[in-house]
């Protein structure tokens, strides 16, 4: 691991331990969502509701069903005897803003009441199932002007209003089956009323449909008296044993991704979308791919150039002036040949012409260069060293 490396992870580190600590110790904002969750202790959770709920019906058995309705009564069906019926009886409840049951279950639901149980919903809309085969229509109102009183058609449970606007629900029972559907309570203002809960007949058994679930919440249950509005509505809960349908809010059973407490959680939040920051930092800045030096290697020495200096030091030191001018002259014509593809079998005016043209050199220069060469090849008398010198330098002249 790099200097640069370590320098990232120790701000990243820093970064991240102090975020938390501002999250940790700075007021914790109020989260509002409407969980309706057993275990949210948030403004519209159902924590308290789900401790007080023993008090709060003290002659039911209350069954938290982890299952679906239809995993979970399906089996107690008894297709043996002669008047099909189910091993239990009861009530079902299921709280909750959205009707979350599914469809087999609801037609699960519908057997179960027909056969003589009680179904207790308290939602904020009905699927088509309910509206069709209880001949009832829903529809909302947002003209409240942040006013909504609810309150029960029983005197004996008591006649006063309850303002659960906060939260509440705009969701009413626009049309029901006036000859079989009791009216339970209404919710409203001064000016107007609608119908918020009601008890409606099916078969052997009957629904309890209350539109305002926000009552059963932490808030309200701790808000002034509105604690007194949920008991009297739980006062029409039939006697026996109540199956509270808990799956699909997220009560015991967690279910979905597994960053969902994660995400819950804003301290665990803004850690994990560090960590995805610092990834992103380090694959930008390590994405050049990363190559380790490569040596220098010195080229290998031309000792050509070395053995002709030591042949030629070798010569001169000899004395032997005439061999060195013979060399001289067969190494000129010989790169003449390769470089200038001239050739140089006779050394003639023609020869001295094209040299010219090719090299640009000057034309004396290269004429005197020539003789000096055809006097060598002519001459018998041994050179000296002034002549060897003299031709070296008209050589150098013509190549340099």
């Amino acid at each position: 691991m790099n200097r640069t490396l370590k320098i990232y992870i120790f701000f990243l580190f820093v970064l991240l331990a102090g975020v938390i600590y501002i999250d940790a110790v700075r007021p914790k904002p109020v989260d509002w969502t409407p969980s309706y969750n057993l275990k949210d202790k948030i403004p519209y959770g159902l924590a308290i509701f789900d401790e007080q709920a023993p008090s709060l019906l003290p002659n039911n058995k209350i069954n938290k069903i982890s299952q679906t309705i239809y995993e979970h009564f399906e089996p107690l069906y008894d297709y043996d005897t002669l008047v099909d019926d189910y091993k239990v009886k009861g009530t079902v409840m299921h709280i909750c803003d959205n009707y979350l049951i599914d469809d087999q279950s609801s037609k699960e639901l519908f057997y179960f009441v027909g056969h003589g149980n009680t179904a207790f919903l308290s939602v904020e809309n009905l699927p088509k199932i309910f509206t069709d085969s209880l001949n009832l229509k829903t529809d909302s109102q947002f003209d409240y002007k942040n006013k909504i009183d609810c309150w029960l058609i029983n005197k004996g449970l008591g006649s006063k209003k309850y303002d659960l606007h906060q939260g509440g629900s705009s969701f009413y029972f626009s049309s029901i089956d006036t000859l079989h559907t009791t009216v339970l309570g209404y919710q409203g203002n001064d000016h107007e009323k609608k119908i918020n809960f009601i008890k409606v007949p099916y078969r052997d058994g009957a629904f309890y449909i209350h539109l305002q679930p926000v009552a059963f919440t932490n808030y309200h249950l701790l808000k002034d008296d509105h604690a007194q509005y949920l008991a009297a509505l739980m006062a029409y809960m039939p006697k026996g044993t109540i199956y509270w349908m808990i799956k699909e809010q997220n009560g015991l059973i967690q279910e979905g991704s597994p960053f969902q407490y994660i995400l819950s959680q804003p301290a665990l939040t803004w850690a994990w979308y560090l960590f995805l920051l610092g990834m992103i930092l380090f694959i930008i800045f390590n994405a050049k791919r990363r190559q380790r030096i490569i040596p220098i290697i010195k080229p290998l020495p031309n000792t050509t150039v070395d053995f002709t200096k030591t042949i030629g030091n070798l010569y001169y030191q000899e004395g032997d002036h005439q061999n060195l001018i013979d060399k001289k002259i067969i190494y000129f014509l010989e790169r003449i040949r390769n470089e200038y593809l001239i050739e140089t079998t006779l050394l003639d005016e023609n020869f001295i012409k094209k040299l010219h043209a090719k090299t640009g050199k000057d034309i004396k220069d290269i004429e005197h260069l020539i003789y000096l060469i055809n006097f060598q090849r002519r001459s018998y008398q041994q050179s000296i060293e002034s002549d060897l010198i003299e031709i070296n330098n008209a050589i150098e002249k013509i190549i340099n």
